[in-house]
């Protein structure tokens, strides 16, 4: 037990000497550094830090120019001559004020386009001022809102066939084709682009009138009518079918 206690304690006195070796090499390697870097600094010279405050001038309240500045300025500009300017004919003329040249020419595109009826009002629109029967449909007991709503655009447009290239037999048996698919489907706004004929005989619109009396035949049908420009015009036709019972 004895020789335990001693080895103990020797092991102690050991950490003991370590620690302070330690520090003392440590306090040695730092006085080191310190005068290497006393050293350094007397080796730089003196030079006045340069600090972003001192590039400005200070500021100094404004003082009327004296006698002697006036005197003095005079005799440095007085071999001053003035410059040379050539005579200019003085016209009389006043310029023009100026002149909006895109707005007169904006002005002048819509007037052109009111004159042509290309964009007709919305509220012709509203109050369904068809010019033709063939531009709208409206199945008898139906109530006039939903051709109202048809015309401002209030209903989704589930789907849409587009019948350009087909002649009337052609057309004809797409347009059942879709029908059927549409009232399967349960669709209630549909499309139908047949064009405005530009490309056929004589420049009529065949398929436009005969898809619109193919639809008054259908009793699914409950309105139709003409989209507004932007939807097709008088190229296409837009037709609310009766809901799935």
């Amino acid at each position: 037990m004895a020789s335990a206690r001693d080895l103990a304690d020797l092991g102690t006195l050991l950490k003991q000497e370590r620690k302070a070796a330690r520090k003392e090499r440590r306090s040695a390697e730092r006085s080191a550094l310190m005068s290497e870097q006393a050293a350094a600094e007397k080796s730089v010279p003196n030079v006045p830090v340069e600090r972003f405050a001192d590039f400005f001038r200070p500021w100094r309240e404004f003082t009327p120019p004296t006698a002697d500045d006036l005197a003095a300025f005079r005799a440095a500009v007085q071999d001053v001559e003035p410059l040379r300017v050539a005579p200019r004919a003085d016209a009389g003329h006043v310029r023009p004020a100026p002149h909006a040249r895109h707005r007169e020419a904006d002005e002048l595109a819509a007037l052109v386009a009111s004159q042509l009826a290309m964009n007709p009002s919305p509220m012709s629109w509203d109050i369904g001022a068809d010019i033709e029967d063939e531009q709208s449909y409206l199945r008898g007991g139906v109530s006039p809102d939903l051709l109202r709503k048809l015309r401002r655009g209030e209903w989704t447009i589930n789907a849409e066939i587009d019948l350009h290239h087909h002649n009337q037999d052609e057309a004809h048996e797409a347009l059942m084709e879709f029908m059927r698919m549409a009232r399967l489907a349960g669709w209630r706004c549909v499309r139908i682009i047949h064009g405005k004929g530009l490309s056929s005989h004589q420049k009529l619109p065949v398929l436009r009138n005969k898809v619109r009396r193919w639809l008054q035949h259908k009793d699914e049908v409950l309105a139709y009518c003409e989209p507004r420009p932007n939807g097709g015009g008088s190229g296409a036709v837009l037709v609310l079918l009766r809901g799935s019972k």
